[in-house]
């Protein structure tokens, strides 16, 4: 079956994301987390926190193109400091990238966004993300101003600076 993919599609998976605790939603195109290839539209508010973490499995790349609103990707050293920062947006330069295995990285965004990311499967919650120690978990007290520090801190400064 062929499946289609349109603009009202992301603007409810965005009303989805807006109405989520997390404020993020997804949309899995991949029939089961057994595939051998994951697929999915992920939609995120500029609130939402994606807590900093690296896929550890030698073999798990991940790639995102963003297809409405505009990403940052940050990358980290192990000690917190950021090595890049990206941007994705459609009408830009660079619209996507892949990561390979053991990098660390988060995203983080200024409007609504809609994105695709493909990574290698299968996918296990236990095992996909090693999550950076010198990162709030997600619900902490401590994410509203963490976030903030994502949103602004410049290449080559540590995420953890005062």
């Amino acid at each position: 079956m062929i499946q289609f993919f349109d603009r009202e599609m992301f603007s409810e998976l965005k009303g989805r994301a807006s109405n989520s605790e997390r404020r993020r939603a997804n949309l899995n195109i991949h029939q089961s987390y057994n595939d051998v290839v994951q697929r999915l539209f992920i939609a995120m508010m500029p609130d939402s926190y994606v807590r900093p973490h690296r896929h550890v499995q030698a073999h798990k790349w991940e790639f995102f193109m963003v297809l409405e609103g505009a990403l940052d990707l940050l990358f980290f050293d192990d000690q917190g400091v950021v090595t890049d920062r990206v941007t994705l947006e459609p009408n830009r330069q660079c619209v996507g990238l892949e990561i390979p295995p053991n990098i660390w990285h988060a995203t983080v965004c200024f409007e609504p966004v809609v994105f695709m990311e493909v990574k290698q499967g299968p996918y296990d919650v236990n095992e996909d993300k090693g999550f950076a120690p010198w990162a709030p978990e997600e619900g902490s007290m401590e994410v509203p101003e963490f976030l903030a520090k994502l949103k602004h801190t410049p290449t080559g400064t540590s995420i953890l600076s005062e």
